[in-house]
Parts: structure tokens; sequence; C-alpha cells
């Protein structure tokens, strides 16, 4: 099993700053996908940024040019930097790791608690 603890969410003003952070520990494999969605209210959840244990990113249009997504391989931590915040940036923000036990099984999907991000305008 693999646990995942998010850290960093508050209230920010917009064009504020904040940095997420997660925990990860447990049966981690070297080989995985770390990466944050969010939830707003009402709303399903979306995919913010993502980023593999070989350095790749990938990022929702909404947030390119504003959060940068980075992680220690060594410390299996995610972080999520997240500057010029916008009133809906509002959202819950679950951190994620997905790995395969073999290349070809099926993908384990893990996620966090949830950290609250509330930007006001």
């Amino acid at each position: 099993q693999v646990q995942l603890v998010e850290s960093g969410g508050g209230l920010v003003q917009a064009g504020g700053s904040l940095r997420l952070s997660c925990a990860a520990s447990g049966s981690i494999f070297s080989i995985n996908t770390m990466g944050w969605y969010r939830q707003a209210p009402g709303k399903q959840r979306e995919l913010v940024a993502t980023t593999t244990s070989g350095g790749n990113t990938n990022y929702a249009d909404s947030v390119k040019g504003r959060f940068t997504i980075s992680r220690d391989n060594a410390k299996n931590m995610v972080y999520l930097q997240m500057n010029s915040l916008k009133p809906e940036d509002t959202a819950v923000y679950y951190c994620v790791l997905v790995q395969r036990r073999t290349l070809v099984a099926l993908p384990q999907n893990y996620w966090g608690q949830g950290t609250q991000v509330t930007v006001s305008s």
C-alpha cells in the first residue's frame, strides 16, 4: 500500500503564491507518476499537473506558466509551486501516485486526502 499526505494549502489573495507538498510512503516503485488534481465545488476532479520519475511533466492549460510541479525521488516527495493565483484556482487539491507492478499490469492509483486552497478576489 501507498500513503500520500498533502500539506501547504490555505487562504491567499489573488495574485499570491502557495506551495503544496505531498509525501509518499509505503510500497513505492522506482518508476511512477506523481501529480496533482483539483476539485472545485460542484465540478469534476481535474488534472492540474503530473511528473514522471524520469522527469517529464504535464500541465493543464489553465495553469501553464503559473504553476510548476517538481519532485524529489530520493524523498518520494512531489511539490506544486502555484504563482499568480486566481479565484478560479480555489479547490481541494489532491496528490496522486500512479504505478504499475509490471509493464503489463494495470496501473495502481493512490490518492491523498486533499488540501484546501482558497484564493480570494
